[in-house]
């Protein structure tokens, strides 16, 4: 088991800038209007967590289904998927949501919260964002989801991405379907991927699998399971290409430096 943790990075080797440019996501372009490429990543080491922050940190807590808490260095806090079920304990600064079902958005939302980001284009605000608060970056990559009368909603669903500590850190809502070139482009560089991992409401395990091998993050984290089993059935279809972990807490801190060099599962447990 591996508890609620920082991760920091030791001396590195004098050659590492040399390794860049192969080490970096295939998807990944400097001309993305996003996060710039990879750098390379060595092998971390791992400390325990603390609760104060470094200017290089982020702080990721799985509230549970499909809602996390995401913590800035300067204190920045965001809830994505927030709604009227589950909610971290205070206010955030920025929730946001997808509205596939109602355990993705509320129209309720705490009036004390300064920026709430609705990710579908029928929204009044018109589902598109890209705000700067404090020194985290939240943004989004508009994509499709199946209606319910077995059609397509044309931007109906986010893909949020949120860049702080010189992390990008993609949540990929209730995605319904592989990402397209501009999809990727628009996405840039993810560091850390949080999916659905149901294979039913969501993406099938086949366009699941799809889609990590598009994005190419060194970090995926699982989410909008229902079940143990389902998680499992995930779990054993990847383990072949991921170090799979789990954390016995639901939080983990998170640096530039810590990136695994080996793809990495992280299970964390839902509040």
């Amino acid at each position: 088991m591996v508890a609620g943790r920082r991760l920091r990075l030791g001396p590195a080797a004098g050659a590492w800038l040399l390794a860049c440019a192969a080490l970096a996501p295939a998807q990944a372009r400097q001309d993305a209007p996003g996060c710039p490429p990879a750098m390379a990543r060595l092998a971390p080491r791992i400390l325990p967590a603390a609760a104060s922050l470094g200017r290089d940190e982020a702080r990721l807590t799985f509230v549970g289904h499909s809602t996390f808490l995401i913590e800035s260095p300067g204190g920045v806090r965001i809830a994505t998927d927030y709604n009227d079920y589950l909610r971290p304990p205070g206010t955030p600064d920025v929730a946001t949501m997808n509205h596939a079902h109602s355990t993705h958005f509320t129209d309720r939302p705490d009036p004390a919260i300064k920026h709430v980001l609705r990710g579908w284009t029928s929204a009044p605000d018109g589902g598109r964002h890209d705000v700067t608060v404090g020194d985290a970056r939240v943004r989004n990559v508009v994509t499709n989801i199946r209606d319910w009368r077995g059609g397509t909603e044309r931007g109906g669903n986010s893909i949020f991405v949120f860049e702080m500590a010189d992390l990008c850190i993609a949540h990929l809502g209730h995605l319904h379907h592989a990402l397209t070139p501009e999809h990727l482009r628009e996405l840039g560089r993810v560091d850390v991927a949080l999916v659905p991992v149901d294979g039913s409401w969501t993406l099938n395990l086949d366009g699941l699998d799809e889609v990590l091998r598009q994005l190419g993050a060194p970090l995926v984290v699982p989410m909008h399971y229902f079940n143990p089993g389902t998680l499992e059935r995930f779990l054993d279809r990847v383990v072949d290409r991921y170090e799979v972990k789990r954390s016995d807490t639901a939080e983990v801190t998170l640096s530039r430096a810590s990136l695994p060099a080996r793809p990495t599962l992280l299970v964390l447990p839902g509040r």
